[in-house]
């Protein structure tokens, strides 16, 4: 392995039920954390069946802001603010959880009549200590308001955060950066050292960097510093993610992230309570999972 690499990261494959697979990207053995992003998973590529859709029940949140961006699909985000928002390929929902927040993200109706596909990707960038209880917030932001970068082959879209002299309209609370970048066949894009921490996750096709080729369902880690160029084996997509390191460990349990092992317990209570606020119009809910395992960010 080049010493350019820090870790590469194969995720492992996880059914969420109704044999809807997502792949686990972060946190993971090889690496916890990139940046301030404390989870990844990849969802799809999936075909839904006609009379069926994807139901992710209203569940709760703190200490993380989300952000879900899809290449194919359609998803129906519902919240405890009242938000009802759908999202589509090339936007991006980015919901704030701070002190708390409950969500449920589900097929709209109109779609399951004939069946849809779905491809995307679910991360949580994990908030600063100062504003890990910040008020939640959701902000939606469509595909026309966010930066593109293109020529020589290569598409990119900046998402969040600042890169390759842009710098997307979502405000986020730490230095990061996450974009989308699609190359032609023969395409090379170099990877700014701007950052301390970088990765990127190959979504679809090849990509060579340094001599070596990488398939999809990677995440390749890079040294701070370090030169980086890839070169698309074939058309290629990848997410380009990291920034700033983390003020500190935190735990991550179920859907709870925090520097406070005391206030991921709290929050568990307050869930199993009932004291979280509720979504309208739903009815529905995940119930408390007692004993997921347990995981601390390094």
């Amino acid at each position: 392995m080049s010493s350019i690499f820090e870790a590469i990261v194969v995720p492992r494959t996880r059914d969420l039920g109704g044999g809807f697979e997502v792949r686990r990207v972060l946190p993971s053995a090889q690496r916890r954390t990139v940046g301030p992003f404390v989870f990844f998973d990849q969802m799809g590529p999936t075909v839904l069946r006609p009379g069926t859709g994807l139901d992710v029940r209203p569940h709760p949140h703190i200490g993380l802001a989300t952000v879900t961006y899809l290449f194919e699909g359609e998803m129906l985000h519902r919240d405890s603010l009242g938000t009802v928002q759908p999202i589509r390929p090339g936007e991006v929902n980015w919901m704030t959880a701070g002190r708390g927040i409950v969500h449920s993200e589900r097929t709209p109706p109109e779609l399951r009549e004939n069946g849809t596909r779905l491809f995307g990707i679910q991360t949580w960038v994990g908030l600063p200590r100062e504003r890990e209880e910040v008020d939640p917030s959701f902000v939606h932001h469509a595909e026309g308001e966010l930066p593109m970068v293109d020529g020589e082959g290569k598409r990119l879209r900046l998402i969040a955060g600042a890169l390759y002299g842009s710098r997307s309209p979502l405000a986020v609370f730490s230095d990061m950066f996450y974009a989308d970048a699609a190359l032609d066949g023969g395409a090379r894009l170099e990877l700014p050292a701007d950052h301390e921490e970088r990765a990127i996750y190959i979504a679809e096709g090849s990509v060579d960097i340094a001599g070596e080729t990488f398939a999809a369902g990677r995440l390749l880690v890079f040294r701070p510093g370090a030169p980086v160029t890839m070169s698309a084996v074939g058309p290629a997509r990848m997410l380009l993610l990291g920034g700033a390191p983390m003020d500190g460990p935190r735990h991550l349990w179920w859907n709870f992230v925090s520097s406070s092992q005391e206030r991921i317990e709290q929050a568990k209570a307050d869930w199993r309570e009932g004291r979280f606020a509720t979504v309208p119009g739903e009815t529905e809910f995940i119930p408390l999972l007692e004993e997921p395992s347990p995981v601390l960010s390094s």
